[in-house]
């Protein structure tokens, strides 16, 4: 999924982004509800309608982001007291007001509140933690029964599983969270500075235990490397800003590695970003005049970039899937990381 925290997807537009073939991006409840607003979004029906996106929506509930602000908030059993990061404004989150809020932005996937610890965190505060965001789930689940959509479509909610690095906890969140009945599942807190191959291990113990016949989904990753490793662990959703985040700041994903395409290497290089990509990027431009825009500052550039990196995530996806279905995963997941690891030194 596309990040597209406020109700866009920077430097490019929903046009766009439904002829690269994007299926779904994600918002963030914590910031929609800062701005615009909920109110804007009531009166105008619903994010779908605010920004004139007729694909599905999945909407985090923002406590990664009231966690990445720890001066400015308080938490508590009964929820999140935060300052806004825009004013500092103080407001409370309680688990319900978070689904009555996702209601209200009408997004297909709804998450729970849930709180993420950073690493390192000692096993005392993890369990803690966890057991809070278990308390919370529960919560959220009970609000999202007693409560209907406001527009026309299906709404579901996902749980999220927390714990840390501690494999226990990890088992003990994704346990507790099976037994309610969510339409999916989220493996949340990773990739908040532990090593790659702990991040790995963690999330072989949450897709074990959580169903296999239910969506899982790894929150906020990442590289195509972690991807593909991840599928590879039973993961089938991911969201993450490198493709478009990256791309802004001059970095190219391609089969063979990522390249800046700001090095003095590729001045006189005429050729495509990639020679096998059938992106819009690829098919017109040279990785010269690529060069050019970011070197002369033109937000082309910015555009053509992103339109390029979410097609190619796209591209990685689609042919993970082709893989899974011909049963030659494994096998197609090595080839990727072969190629993509061969020629990564020379662009880097």
């Amino acid at each position: 999924m596309p990040v597209g925290t406020q109700g866009v997807v920077k430097a490019i537009n929903q046009k766009i982004l439904e002829e690269i073939g994007v299926e779904i991006i994600l918002s963030n409840c914590y910031h929609l509800y800062l701005r615009p607003g909920i109110q804007i979004l009531l009166k105008a029906g619903g994010l779908h309608k605010f920004m004139s996106w007729n694909r599905p929506l999945l909407t985090d509930s923002g406590g990664y982001q009231i966690y990445s602000l720890p001066e400015f908030r308080k938490v508590s059993d009964d929820g999140v007291q935060f300052r806004s990061h825009i004013d500092g404004s103080l407001h409370n989150f309680r688990p319900e007001d978070i689904i009555d809020i996702q209601r209200i932005i009408g997004s297909d996937i709804m998450m729970v509140l849930d709180e993420c610890t950073g690493y390192p965190c000692d096993k005392a505060e993890s369990e803690k933690s966890n057991n809070q965001s278990m308390r919370w789930a529960e919560r959220c689940w009970e609000q999202f029964q007693n409560t209907s959509p406001l527009f026309d479509h299906r709404q579901s909610l996902f749980g999220i599983v927390q714990g840390g690095v501690y494999e226990d906890l990890r088992e003990v969140s994704a346990s507790f969270l099976s037994k309610i009945d969510f339409h999916g599942y989220a493996i949340g807190g990773l990739a908040v500075g532990e090593p790659v191959e702990m991040m790995y291990t963690i999330v072989e113990v949450c897709t074990r235990m959580l169903p296999s016949l239910k969506p899982r989904y790894l929150m906020g990753v990442g590289k195509p490397e972690n991807l593909l490793e991840a599928i590879g662990r039973g993961v089938d959703l991911f969201d993450c800003v490198l493709p478009t985040r990256n791309g802004r700041n001059a970095g190219f994903f391609t089969k063979n590695g990522e390249l800046t395409i700001t090095n003095s290497q590729f001045r006189e290089d005429f050729t495509p970003i990639d020679d096998h990509c059938g992106c819009y990027t690829c098919r017109n431009f040279s990785r010269s005049y690529l060069r050019h825009l970011f070197i002369s500052k033109e937000i082309l550039g910015l555009e053509l970039a992103t339109i390029h990196n979410l097609y190619y995530y796209q591209w990685l996806m689609h042919g993970a899937q082709e893989a899974i279905l011909q049963n030659r995963y494994e096998t197609w997941k090595m080839e990727q990381l072969a190629s993509y690891q061969q020629e990564l030194a020379i662009y880097s």
